[in-house]
């Protein structure tokens, strides 16, 4: 029997095979084994997920128009021109609704989820609204899963017997007992999904698995596991011998590709858009100029899952405004209205990460986005001064997990490097410098599926306190 594990990722999720000589990956996508971790709701609730829920959020919003209605939030009973409750005297035969924020939309077609393994660790959220039908976290994953598992019996011949899921060390929660809450949620999922067989096992542990079985010299030592994500930057210290691991302590922090990405963002398009431009209005029968109100609208380009909500009138009237004072900004004001009408902002999101990728083996790259008319230089000492503060906090959390492992940097025997944002260059130089000849990259997308399909042939399990 084959052992088979899945990396659920806050971002991205990954299968793959081990039949005891060969590992082989689970085409998840088409013709990928890299899948997004994402689910899509129409008003039917019916799923879609990974791209194809992504696409569909994305063509659904294109030139539509959003109008958000207000939300009514509690009956009164009218008398003259005042309010009264409903349980003060009278008949109540006046009833009449009062209004909350105007936060609903009506016109949505439909809801994206990403990112919904960060829910998994809180007990206290017990539902979403979904077009005002509640639905348990549970309900969201189990599509995921589902899809997850047809793809894998495609592949192969062989039943289900069992799976390995990995799980983060310590799962978000305010709870101590996160890791709990989320397994049960996760077990269930995968009961419903038709995965009846499943251990978990630490994702870092997995990614040293993973990387001990290629290179089987290595039988004792000690691995700082250090996974750079799209999401968050993982780091644990982990003593292994033959089989055995040992996690010493992990540290972690809520910086990761996303965030990088949105830095560029606000460095390289957001002057492109307009920001920094100066426009002029009536104010009190006075003409007056001042810079137009970007810092208002940028927060949502820097999150392409909600920019759609820029298509109200209450910004688009303000662009349309300003492009029709002319001058050398109206461009920009074009390019920023083609943007939010069209729905381009993940693909302005992809164009970054392209040249974000390049720039880890040059010394420059082009963000091109024709869609907008636009190409734009960047180089790799652009990314460097960027992310210099991040590179600091890194460096912070890894002498605080080493602190807190009683080691020293003499006392690791190898970093295994994984996680897509890993191989940006500065993150390497930065590695390099602090542990030399020791750093090691190893499959940075697949690392942690490959160690649990590992772990799943040999039916490894993990316990904590293992030495």
């Amino acid at each position: 029997m084959s052992g088979i594990g899945i990396d659920f990722g806050t971002s991205n999720s990954v299968a793959a095979f081990y039949d005891g000589k060969d590992i082989r990956l689970v085409n998840l996508e088409d013709e990928d084994a890299v899948m997004p971790t994402a689910i899509h709701l129409n008003r039917e609730l019916q799923p879609k997920t990974g791209q194809d829920a992504i696409n569909q959020y994305i063509s659904e919003n294109m030139n539509r128009i959003v109008e958000l209605t207000p939300e009514v939030i509690a009956k009164t009973t009218i008398i003259g021109s005042e309010y009264q409750s409903p349980s003060s005297e009278g008949d109540g035969s006046n009833l009449a609704d009062v209004f909350g924020k105007p936060v609903v939309d009506r016109g949505m077609p439909g809801r994206l989820f990403r990112g919904i393994k960060r829910l998994l660790g809180t007990d206290s959220l017990r539902r979403l609204m979904v077009f005002d039908r509640p639905f348990r976290v549970v309900a969201l994953i189990t599509p995921i899963f589902l899809r997850i598992r047809k793809s894998i019996e495609t592949a192969s011949s062989e039943p289900i017997n069992r799976v390995h899921c990995g799980h983060p060390v310590v799962f978000e929660g305010r709870q101590k007992n996160s890791n709990s809450v989320a397994f049960s949620k996760l077990s269930e999922a995968c009961s419903h999904a038709g995965i009846s067989n499943v251990t978990f096992y630490p994702e870092p542990v997995a990614a040293t698995l993973s990387y001990l079985y290629s290179n089987r010299s290595l039988k004792s030592g000690n691995v700082l596991a250090f996974d750079f994500g799209g999401g968050t930057m993982d780091l644990s210290v982990i003593r292994f011998e033959e089989n055995r691991f040992k996690v010493l302590a992990t540290e972690g922090l809520t910086v990761g590709g996303d965030h990088i990405d949105q830095l560029l963002f606000k460095e390289f398009l957001s002057p492109k858009l307009g920001k920094g431009e100066l426009w002029s209005r009536v104010r009190d029968g006075k003409l007056v100029e001042s810079e137009f109100p970007f810092d208002e609208i940028e927060e949502k380009l820097l999150n392409w899952t909600v920019t759609y909500m820029l298509n109200q009138n209450q910004y688009r009237s303000n662009i349309v405004e300003r492009i029709n004072q002319g001058g050398s900004g109206a461009q920009k004001f074009e390019r920023l209205l083609d943007l939010i009408t069209n729905n381009y902002s993940y693909l302005v999101f992809q164009e970054i990460r392209k040249a974000k990728a390049a720039i880890s083996s040059s010394d420059f790259s082009q963000i091109d986005i024709p869609e907008l008319d636009l190409t734009i230089d960047i180089s790799r000492a652009d990314l460097e001064r960027i992310m210099a503060s991040m590179l600091q906090e890194i460096e912070i959390a890894i002498d605080e997990v080493l602190k807190r492992s009683n080691i020293g940097v003499k006392d690791i025997t190898i970093v295994v490097r994984t996680g897509g944002s890993s191989q940006i260059a500065s993150v390497k130089t930065m590695l390099g410098k602090k542990f030399p000849n020791k750093v090691v990259e190893h499959n940075p997308f697949t690392s942690v599926a490959i160690g649990l399909a590992i772990a799943s042939y040999h039916d490894l399990d993990f316990d904590p306190n293992q030495t």
